[in-house]
This record gives C-alpha cells, sequence and structure tokens, in this order.
C-alpha cells in the first residue's frame, strides 16, 4: 500500500530515533544492560506497550533490522513508537523516577535536595528503578526491619505485613510481587512507598569508616532523645514538660497511623480532651460495642509495637527513674496510664474508670486486619 507524506515523515522519524538510541545502547556506557529484557524499563502507566517484544533483550533488539520489528504482527504505529521510547528510558543513565542528579557530586550546587526532588512518585517504578531500590535496603542493612517500621503510615499499610521483614522483598523482582497472592495494587504501591523513601533518604550518603547510620521513624528519634535525657536526668522532668516531650508526640504520630478518630478515642480515653467519658458513653456515641472499643484501644499498643518494638523496654527505665524523681505520684498519672495504653505488656492489669476491670489481654484485636 502506498503510503502517503505524512506516514513517511512519521517513518523516517522513528527510523532516525531507533538509529540514534541503538547507537546509544551499544556504547561501552550501557554494555551492562544490553542482556536484560525491554520491559525492564516498562512503567505501569505505559499505554501502546509492544507486547510482542517486552520478553526481548535490548541486544537481540538492536540486531534486529527496524523494518523486521516493524513487520513483527501485532506490532503497529503506536508501538513501533512505544519501542523506540522504552529503548530511549534504557539509554538514559537513570531509570524514570530516580532522585533527581543522583549522580551528581554533593559539591555541587544541584546537588542539594529539595523536598520536591526528594519526593518519590510510586507510579513511576521500572524494574530498572526497583533493583536499585533493593540494592539501597541490602547495601544500609536494613532487610531485617518491618515493613511498618518505615511506612508513611501505617493506615496505608495492611496489618498482616506490618511485621513483614524488607529482606522479603529484596530478591523478588516487581513482577513476581505483583504475582504473589494478596498483593494487589494497593498492597504493592504501600511496599514500594517504604522502599521509595528509604531510598530517597539514603541515596545520596557517602560512606565513612568511623561513623554508620541508623535509620529510625521521626517519632522514635524524637521519643529515644527525651528518654535519654530522662534517664541522665539531664533536664528538668514535670507533669507538663511529660505532656510536651512524651505525649504530645505520641498522639501526633496516632493521628498519622490511626486517624482522627481513633486519636480521639484515645484521647477521651486518657481524659486528654477532657471530656470525663466513659467506655460505655464513647462506645454509644461512636455507634461502637465497648469490646469493639476495647479493640481498637489494643491496636493503638500494636501500632507502636511496629514503630519502637523497643519501647518497651526503654520505658521501663524511664518510669522507674521518673516514679524516683517525683515523690507526687498524681503528676505521673498520666505518663502511666500513656504507658500503660501504648507500651504495657499483655500481663499488666489496668483498672479503668468506668469500673470495667479488664486485662491487657482483652485489649488485643482477636484478628489481624
Amino acid at each position: 500500500m502506498k503510503m502517503n507524506r505524512s506516514s513517511v515523515v512519521v517513518e523516517f522519524r522513528l527510523v532516525s530515533s531507533f538509529e540514534e538510541v541503538r547507537h546509544k545502547l551499544l556504547s561501552p556506557d550501557c554494555a551492562d544492560r544490553l542482556d536484560k529484557p525491554l520491559g525492564y524499563w516498562a512503567l505501569p502507566t505505559d499505554r501502546s506497550s509492544p507486547i510482542a517484544l517486552m520478553g526481548r533483550s535490548l541486544r537481540e533488539l538492536l540486531d534486529t533490522p527496524f523494518e523486521q520489528l516493524h513487520a513483527t504482527p501485532g506490532i503497529g504505529q503506536k508501538k513501533i513508537h512505544s519501542l523506540v521510547e522504552l529503548l530511549d528510558r534504557a539509554a538514559r543513565p537513570e531509570p524514570p523516577g530516580a532522585i533527581a542528579n543522583e549522580a551528581a557530586p554533593l559539591d555541587e550546587p544541584t546537588a542539594a535536595l529539595s523536598p520536591d526532588n526528594m519526593h518519590v512518585d510510586t507510579s513511576i517504578v521500572s524494574e530498572a528503578l526497583w533493583v536499585q531500590w533493593q540494592q539501597t535496603v541490602r547495601d544500609h542493612g536494613l532487610g531485617k526491619e518491618t515493613l511498618g517500621r518505615f511506612s508513611p503510615s501505617l493506615q496505608n499499610l495492611p496489618r498482616v505485613i506490618w511485621n513483614t521483614p524488607l529482606d522479603a522483598y529484596t530478591e523478588l523482582t516487581l513482577a513476581e510481587i505483583r504475582a504473589l497472592k494478596t498483593h494487589g495494587e494497593k498492597r504493592v504501591r504501600a511496599v514500594l512507598e517504604v522502599f521509595g523513601g528509604l531510598h530517597s533518604l539514603l541515596a545520596r550518603l557517602q560512606p565513612q569508616p568511623h561513623l554508620a547510620v541508623r535509620i529510625l521513624p521521626g517519632i522514635v528519634a524524637q521519643l529515644d532523645v527525651w528518654a535519654a535525657s530522662v534517664l541522665r536526668q539531664a533536664t528538668a522532668i514535670d507533669a507538663q514538660a511529660i505532656r510536651e516531650s512524651f505525649i504530645d508526640p505520641l498522639m501526633a504520630q496516632l493521628r498519622i497511623d490511626a486517624g482522627e478518630q481513633i486519636a480521639q478515642l484515645v484521647e477521651t480515653r486518657l481524659r486528654l480532651d477532657g471530656s470525663g467519658a466513659s467506655v460505655r458513653q464513647v462506645a454509644r456515641r461512636m455507634g461502637l460495642t465497648r469490646a469493639r472499643v476495647y479493640q481498637l484501644l489494643g491496636d493503638v499498643g500494636a501500632m507502636m509495637n511496629v514503630r519502637w518494638p523497643e519501647g518497651t523496654t526503654i520505658l521501663h527505665e524511664v518510669s522507674e527513674t521518673l516514679h524516683a524523681q517525683i515523690k507526687d505520684g498524681a503528676q505521673l498519672e498520666l505518663f502511666d496510664a500513656v504507658c500503660e495504653l501504648f507500651f504495657a505488656g499483655k500481663r499488666l492489669d489496668h483498672e479503668f474508670h468506668d469500673g470495667d476491670s479488664i486485662s491487657m489481654e482483652s485489649l488485643q484485636p482477636a484478628h489481624a486486619v
């Protein structure tokens, strides 16, 4: 069939683009990627992908004449254009979604990361970028840490994988993760958020033999500093200081991880809002059973155990120090109640203000959600 003038121009541009990117990929700088399949650089948002060619290696594609690729069954004008775009991605130094100027020396002005270019868009994650994120986690020895420890919000992370170690994903491709049972797009996105966030934080760190970097959730770093100052008796402690340095940060994190409704429930339970409402009254107001209210309160402890697993041990020492320092037990009532709710072990009993005596065991959720 005779091609019209516009089709000839489009065809010429495609051939020129193909030859240009072919030349780049056959340079020594790209030798390490020639044996990887074309699909290695595909994104979830791609449209009109050349499915028939995705499993072929770059080397095989570049050794095939353009006319022969174009003649592949199922490869029309849009898909051959997508092929050239994917080859162009493969020729770039960094895959889409990588931190801007990631390879630039730290003394260059462009190397200063702003909040905007630290952001990682998890919808733009190719297999190539995923390999970088995995390597960052391995290089910094974070494989034994849990997803819940570093998730931006536990509301976005399904409960059943809060305690899943990062190592569970460091040897899997994105395709293999998406093929796992129960790993729909929401769960995969939550996993990518954790890995991408760690990579954006750590990618520019240069090794220093005499230094080590410890990655902690922001709330944990803050509470660690406060607890250490108490144990050293390096700070004046009173009820107001405990509220500002310990309780308020916990409540702020709870709003991030559990949402406003549960945060308000905890405030009511601890009398932080001055309401003086009983569990029975709160349950009625929220349209829940008392058993469900107790379950939600138990979830608070589970969340903090994910964020700060060493918190219970540290706060046991802090509690002993505070009780030795402060003789007025009334000043420590709120501190004790917060520790009970956020950190107490299962064997510790607590007398609720509304007369219900209930063990911490009954506060634990019966089933993971």
